[in-house]
C-alpha cells in the first residue's frame, strides 16, 4: 500500500513539473538560508572563542590597590604592594592555585640599529608563557636557565618584531632596552586577543624577571598572574589568594579596592552573551525564511486539492479510504521537502566552499596572517539540525492540505466541475 501511495504522489508531481520545481525552490532557499546562517554563527563563535582563549584558557591577573575600609586598627587608604619574597607563602595558603607568577612591567624604548619603538617590557617567570599562551613561531620561550643565570634575552611579540626588524631575521640579533643589549631568543606567533593590560601581548617584549630587576626596582611586582588547578576553580582560587593577601596586609578580604583583578572569568560571559545572542538571531532569521518556504508549499498543495477534487471523489467512490488520500498528499509534501532539502544542503556546501574567509577581525588587529578571518564551514551537526527542522516544516505544511483532501465528501466531490 505504501508503494502505491508513493507512486501516485510521484505521478501527481510529475504531471506539473514547473509548479513542483518552483515549490521546491522555496524549500531549497529556506534550508540553504538556515544552514548557511547557522554555519556563519558557528564560525563567528569559533573565532571569538579562539581570540578570547589567546589571552589564556584560565588565568587571573591580580593588581595591588588601596584599602577602602578600616580593618585591624589600620586606616583606610593604605597602598598595597606585593612583595616578591612572599610569593611562596601566598601559594602555600592557596591550594587551588597551580602557579603564581610575578610580573613587573615598564613601558620603555626598544631599539635595533636605527629603529626604535616604545613598548611594554614585561619581566616574567618561566611558567608565564604557558599560563598566557605565549606561543613562539620562531625560536623559543624563556627557560629556567635564563632566569637563574640572569641572561639578557628577550622574547618579542609578532607586531613588535615587524616594527623593529620588518622582514629581516631577528633570532640571535641584539636589541637595546634602556641602553642594555638583549639577545632575541624567540618571536611570538601573531596573537589576536580580547582583553589585555598595559598593552597587547603582540606589541610587548618579555624578559626574565631577574633580568628586569637589573634594569629597574622589581622587588614589588606590578601584578601577579595566577593559574588555578582547573578553570572551574578560578573564582575560589582568587578568594584564597585574597584571604592570604588580607592576612599579610591586614585588610578586610571583602575590600574590593584593596586588590583588583582581571581574568578569563570576566571575559567569558561577554563572549558567550555576544556569540549566543547572534546565533539565536541568525537561527530565527533562517527559520523564518524556511517557514515562508513551508507556507508556499502548503498553498500549492491546497491549490492542488482544489484542482483534483473530482479525482479525489472518484477514488473515494471506488473504495479509497480517507487515510489513503491523506497519505498521498503527505507523501507529496515530504517528497518536495526532502528533495528541496538535499538540493539546499548541497547548495550550502557549494556556497561555503566558494566564499573566501571573511576578514572579520583582521582590520581591528592590523593582521595579515588570516588569524582574524571568519571561515564559513558547514558542520555535519548543523546539517542534521537543519534536516530535523525541515522534516517538521514538511509535515506541518502537508498536514492541512492532506486533512482537507481526506475530509472531502465523495458525492460532492464527484459533482465538482
Amino acid at each position: 500500500m505504501l508503494r502505491e501511495v508513493i507512486v501516485q504522489a510521484w505521478d501527481s508531481l510529475r504531471r506539473n513539473p514547473a509548479r513542483s520545481l518552483l515549490t521546491m525552490l522555496g524549500i531549497v532557499w529556506g534550508i540553504a538560508a538556515v544552514t548557511l546562517l547557522m554555519a556563519y554563527g558557528d564560525g563567528f563563535r569559533t573565532l571569538m572563542v579562539r581570540t578570547f582563549q589567546n589571552f589564556s584558557k584560565s588565568a587571573v591577573v591580580v593588581f595591588p590597590g588601596q584599602t577602602s575600609e578600616q580593618a585591624g586598627g589600620e586606616r583606610a587608604g593604605r597602598r598595597i604592594r606585593f612583595d616578591l619574597a612572599d610569593l611562596d607563602a601566598y601559594q602555600a595558603e592557596s591550594p587551588l592555585i597551580r602557579k603564581i607568577c610575578a610580573e613587573t612591567i615598564r613601558r620603555v624604548g626598544i631599539g635595533y640599529q636605527d629603529r626604535t619603538a616604545s613598548a611594554p617590557v614585561r619581566g616574567v617567570c618561566v611558567e608565564y608563557g604557558d599560563i598566557r599562551n605565549e606561543v613562539p613561531v620562531e625560536g623559543r620561550w624563556i627557560t629556567r636557565d635564563d632566569l637563574t643565570e640572569r641572561r639578557r634575552v628577550v622574547f618579542l611579540g609578532g607586531w613588535l618584531k615587524e616594527k623593529l626588524f620588518s622582514g629581516r631575521p631577528a633570532i640571535g640579533e641584539a636589541v637595546t632596552i634602556q641602553g642594555v643589549r638583549f639577545h632575541v631568543i624567540g618571536i611570538m606567533d601573531r596573537k589576536l586577543q580580547f582583553g589585555n593590560y598595559y598593552g597587547p601581548d603582540d606589541r610587548s617584549a618579555f624578559i626574565p624577571y631577574d633580568s628586569a630587576a637589573d634594569l629597574w626596582n622589581a622587588r614589588y611586582p606590578s601584578n601577579l598572574v595566577i593559574q588555578p588547578i582547573a578553570p572551574i576553580y578560578e573564582e575560589k582560587a582568587l578568594e584564597q589568594l585574597r584571604a592570604a593577601l588580607a592576612k599579610r596586609f591586614n585588610f578586610n578580604p571583602g575590600d574590593k579596592r584593596a586588590v583588583t583583578h582581571f581574568g578569563t572569568s570576566n571575559l567569558r560571559p561577554i563572549i558567550d552573551g555576544l556569540t549566543i545572542g547572534l546565533q539565536v538571531l541568525l537561527l530565527f532569521i533562517g527559520l523564518l525564511t524556511l517557514a515562508i518556504g513551508g507556507i508556499g508549499l502548503m498553498n500549492i498543495l491546497l491549490v492542488s486539492v482544489n484542482e483534483r477534487t473530482r479525482e479525489i471523489g472518484l477514488r473515494r467512490a471506488v473504495g479509497a479510504r480517507r487515510s489513503h488520500i491523506a497519505w498521498q498528499f503527505m507523501a507529496e509534501a515530504l517528497f518536495l521537502t526532502l528533495a528541496g532539502g538535499a538540493v539546499g544542503v548541497g547548495l550550502s556546501y557549494a556556497v561555503a566552499w566558494v566564499i573566501p574567509p571573511l576578514p572579520m577581525l583582521s582590520g581591528l588587529f592590523e593582521d595579515t596572517t588570516g588569524k582574524g578571518d571568519l571561515v564559513l564551514a558547514v558542520q555535519p551537526l548543523t546539517v542534521l539540525a537543519s534536516f530535523c527542522v525541515l522534516l517538521v516544516v514538511g509535515l506541518a505544511s502537508g498536514m492541512i492540505p492532506a486533512v482537507r483532501a481526506a475530509r472531502l465528501d465523495p458525492s460532492e466531490a464527484l459533482r465538482t466541475e
